[in-house]
């Protein structure tokens, strides 16, 4: 595994977008995407770009290379090579292997759960070995329950859900997304995390992880969600729309609105370059951060 690398200073600036390849980029996507490029170009750092399929049964044949298309269709040009959840199993097993004394098996059904409650009760963590197939779950015993996020400032979390037992590998042998994240993030060294804010709540967990893997925890910006007309969270899950990326001008320019960027029209540009410049200059002023 990649040694971490812990951040200084702004100058060491390492931020990343990681797509699930459920299917094209939507308008969504592309608001989180634009914004942590902007971050990290407003900071003079690297942006990286993940392939988030762990989940592999959610992965489509070929949406990656569409989502990476996509991309650079909009000038969202990565600076390291692209890598892919799906093939650091060994690398996730030998990380679960290390940590094995702060984790157990639960053979617990969601439907057992939520007959227990809400929150899972770590009912198993005494009832070992189970019978297989079991999840693995972490013993949360120190649990962040307060993070600071550069938009919404210090959050803190219920702390029922903060310090829930939660799952690093699946009932069906597939590491689970909280795992995966957190070991990625730290190989490739991430400093800065920005995305959508409907991960703001799973932060406290990966918040928990990055402390017990022994890595600095990142600094947290996450950024408005784009909702459909029934308020729900534009997504691959509702049927969201790929982005048309023939209109890349037109695109950034209202992705960075819904990040309170005002570019003006597309008229006003010249080349897709251009949109991101004047982007950048913005983000500059209001985001920015002095270290």
């Amino acid at each position: 595994m990649l040694k971490p690398i812990q951040p200084q200073s702004s100058d060491s600036y390492r931020g990343r977008f990681a797509p699930t390849p459920s299917g094209p980029l939507h308008f969504g996507s592309l608001v989180a995407a634009l914004g942590s490029f902007l971050d990290a170009r407003a900071h003079h750092g690297q942006w990286l770009v993940r392939i988030e399929d762990v989940d592999k049964t959610r992965a489509v044949p070929d949406a990656d290379t569409q989502i990476l298309k996509q991309l650079e269709a909009h000038n969202l040009h990565w600076d390291e090579t692209v890598i892919y959840q799906s093939q650091r199993d060994d690398v996730y097993a030998r990380v679960l292997a290390d940590i094995s004394a702060q984790t157990y098996q639960c053979d617990c059904s969601r439907k057992q759960i939520r007959a227990q409650g809400e929150y899972y009760t770590g009912y198993c963590r005494t009832r070992q070995p189970r019978p297989t197939p079991y999840a693995i779950r972490f013993k949360n015993d120190n649990a962040k329950t307060h993070l600071f996020d550069r938009r919404h400032q210090y959050v803190e979390a219920e702390v029922q859900f903060a310090q829930e037992d939660f799952i690093l590998r699946r009932r069906d042998g597939l590491f689970a997304y909280q795992l995966a994240v957190v070991v990625d993030d730290l190989a490739q060294g991430i400093t800065d995390i920005v995305r959508g804010s409907d991960l703001l709540i799973p932060s406290f967990w990966q918040a928990t992880l990055w402390q017990t893997l022994g890595g600095r925890t990142p600094r947290w910006l996450h950024l408005p969600l784009v909702t459909d007309p029934n308020g729900r969270k534009l997504s691959k899950q509702n049927h969201a729309p790929a982005i048309d990326a023939t209109h890349p001008i037109a695109n950034l320019i209202a992705a960075a609105k819904v990040l309170s960027l005002s570019l003006g029209d597309a008229n006003d540009y010249d080349s897709v370059d251009a949109v991101l410049t004047a982007a950048i200059l913005q983000w500059q002023s209001q985001w920015q951060m002095i270290v």
